[in-house]
């Protein structure tokens, strides 16, 4: 007789893969990344070092940062193609659809599409890298009736994605504070959208088709979105005086309020909140929006009150964000964007050490039946 096994709802405390990617350590509240501790490569390296970081194992020299930078910006620009397929969608397209829709046309492109080898991942990976935020900010620029933006080689890879989506060179204070939102991002261990790309990964299914699974899985409400939940929260609350009334009422109500809480961080705040948090500060500090980081902070202190909860990233993301001038819808898409780099790394140790998910359900329906 077959013996059933212990069902965890939600896989919650399975062990699913083995990796050398990333690590949540719980005990010492502290996310891994390839030995690093990610808020600290957040507050002294670039997103380009963590790219290298996630895809290669190691920090890069100098020149190794370079080439890479150098190999982003020659693939900067979509094929006119794509963009064809971006301007065809309807303008009620939400825009991680665009985002799916966009990744899934470029695969055609990628003459490496079905070698599975670890350089030709990495080569598609960086690919992807540089393409993802034109899909990003001309889906949107598209179906609103604009021009497409082409992208500057000019501009580093984080100061060129924020163009593409405001039409404007950022600021330092600006190019900076994105660059902390791609860091914490990047990369933090086996989320949904990870697992789902593995999983399609198992099959031997290439980069492009876990990706666009990724994108799938991140447009579900319970793991993107918040960060566009929490902006319109604020909007809707207008002044510090209406934050903490707005948020009783919807607890009243029995509403879910959006960044705050984690699967993972249940006794303190999400560390990449806390970075972002900092971010917050000196951006409303340059834009005289003080006000803004004012209502954040009594939200998180009475949702502590109320419930015990800690905000997580998305909480003090969303603020960063409106304060740049990104239109909220793209909030999510541009959270994928940052993740791509950690994705295809895992996709890329999936076909190297492969084995097929599969696994089994515990039956709990009639049996023995007969028409």
């Amino acid at each position: 007789m077959e013996t059933q096994q212990t069902f965890r709802p939600g896989l919650e405390g399975v062990i699913a893969s083995e990796t050398r990617i990333s690590y949540l350590d719980v005990a010492g509240e502290e996310i891994v990344i390839r030995g690093y501790d990610l808020i600290e490569l957040a507050k002294k390296v670039s997103y380009l070092d963590v790219v290298a970081l996630i895809l290669d194992g190691a920090l890069p020299s100098d020149e190794v940062r370079e080439k890479l930078a150098q190999s982003l910006q020659a693939e900067y620009e979509l094929p006119e193609a794509v963009l064809t397929v971006l301007k065809s969608l309807p303008p009620e397209t939400h825009a991680m659809d665009g985002l799916r829709t966009g990744i899934s046309a470029l695969a055609g492109f990628d003459r490496d599409l079905e070698d599975r080898s670890a350089e030709a991942n990495r080569r598609k990976a960086i690919r992807l890298l540089a393409k993802v935020p034109a899909i990003v900010a001309n889906s949107y620029h598209l179906k609103e009736g604009h021009a497409a933006v082409t992208p500057r080689q000019d501009l580093a890879y984080s100061a060129n994605f924020l163009y593409m989506i405001t039409g404007q060179e950022p600021s330092d204070a600006e190019r900076w504070a994105f660059e902390q939102s791609l860091i914490v991002y990047s990369e933090h261990e086996m989320p949904n959208s990870t697992f789902a790309a593995r999983v399609i990964a198992s099959t031997q299914a290439d980069l492009y088709g876990a990706l666009t699974g990724a994108v799938a899985s991140l447009k579900g409400t319970l793991h993107g979105g918040a960060n566009e939940a929490v902006m319109k929260m604020l909007l809707e609350a207008k002044t510090k005086e209406n934050i903490e009334p707005l948020i009783l009422q919807k607890l009243a109500n029995k509403e879910r309020i959006m960044g705050f809480g984690h699967r993972v961080y249940m006794r303190k705040m999400d560390p990449r909140a806390e970075l972002m948090k900092e971010a917050l500060v000196k951006l409303a500090a340059e834009k005289d929006a003080g006000e803004l980081f004012e209502m954040c902070e009594i939200g998180e202190r009475v949702m502590h009150r109320e419930k015990g909860l800690y905000p997580n990233l998305d909480y003090y993301a969303a603020p960063v964000y409106y304060l740049l001038g990104i239109p909220i819808e793209l909030y999510t898409p541009i959270f994928l964007a940052a993740r791509t780099v950690g994705i295809a790394a895992h996709v890329s140790e999936q076909h190297d050490n492969n084995r097929l998910f599969r696994p089994r359900v515990n039956y709990l329906g009639p049996r023995n039946l007969h028409p």
